[in-house]
């Protein structure tokens, strides 16, 4: 059952200012709870931490290649660039993280789907802008990516490349008709980076990256806040089994709200 949600609509604005990450659920939600639907699917990263009463992520599909592009007509990578160029993104994240590389480049917000920031592009309205790798090739449209950005340098945002579906809590026929299709290793990946999230208050508003790895039964989270021009930056990284994924993600989350002071995080609201 197709669904346009408000996140799709707003095209004028950052999610920040519009209203946050639940802007894409709040349609979906409510079809949920008066029954015309049995299940969402999401993209993970447009999840709130903090679900409705009674509803719940009940698996993750296998996840996708979670880092990000620059897309360029003018620049074959990040660092060759236009002194002073423009880069269009709706995302904090990814505005600090240029800034960060990159202290002299201008950003624009840059909202609409992957067809309008192509057509955006091509029109010269920015000379780059910046998409998850994943939804490039989901869409076959890998080929537009002029560099595929490191993990090092640009981390992506808790849950980016994941896909997760949301359910009743109570509806057990969906429950276990959804387990054939869970994949375990993304699952713990996200538990980590959710908790990661879920304690530093995660929104919109806030620019963090943080990303989990998953070994077999060990799993290795890095975290990375950042204020908005990138000009400082906090990172930890956390190790330890996999059955404590929660446990690390939340004390990675604490170690770095404590190392960075109360006075970093009050340019975020």
């Amino acid at each position: 059952m197709p669904m346009t949600t408000t996140g799709d609509k707003i095209q004028d604005r950052s999610l920040a200012d519009a209203g946050g990450k639940g802007l894409f659920t709040k349609e979906l939600e409510e079809g949920l709870f008066d029954g015309r639907i049995d299940f969402c699917v999401h993209s993970s990263k447009d999840m709130p931490t903090k679900l409705p009463e009674g509803l719940e992520i009940i698996a993750y599909l296998e996840r996708e290649d979670p880092r990000d592009v620059l897309i360029s007509p003018v620049a074959a990578t990040l660092e060759e660039l236009p002194f002073e160029a423009v880069v269009g993104t709706s995302s904090l994240r990814r505005q600090a993280l240029v800034k960060r590389l990159r202290p002299d480049i201008a950003t624009v917000t840059f909202r609409g789907n992957v067809q309008t920031r192509l057509r955006k592009l091509e029109e010269g309205q920015v000379a780059a802008t910046l998409l998850a790798y994943a939804g490039l090739r989901r869409l076959d449209l890998a080929s537009v990516a002029t560099q595929v950005l490191s993990l090092d340098d640009f981390p992506p945002a808790p849950g980016q490349g994941a896909i997760c579906i949301e359910a009743r809590s109570s509806d057990i026929e969906t429950r276990a008709l959804i387990a054939a299709i869970q994949h375990d290793a993304t699952a713990t990946a996200l538990t980590c980076e959710r908790a990661f999230l879920e304690t530093l208050d995660g929104s919109c508003r806030t620019p963090l990256a943080g990303y989990a790895e998953v070994e077999g039964r060990h799993v290795n989270m890095r975290g990375m806040i950042l204020t908005p021009d990138g000009s400082q930056v906090h990172e930890l990284a956390l190790e330890g089994d996999a059955a404590q994924a929660q446990e690390i993600g939340r004390k990675l989350g604490s170690l770095l709200r404590e190392m960075a002071g109360t006075a970093f995080f009050d340019g975020w609201s």
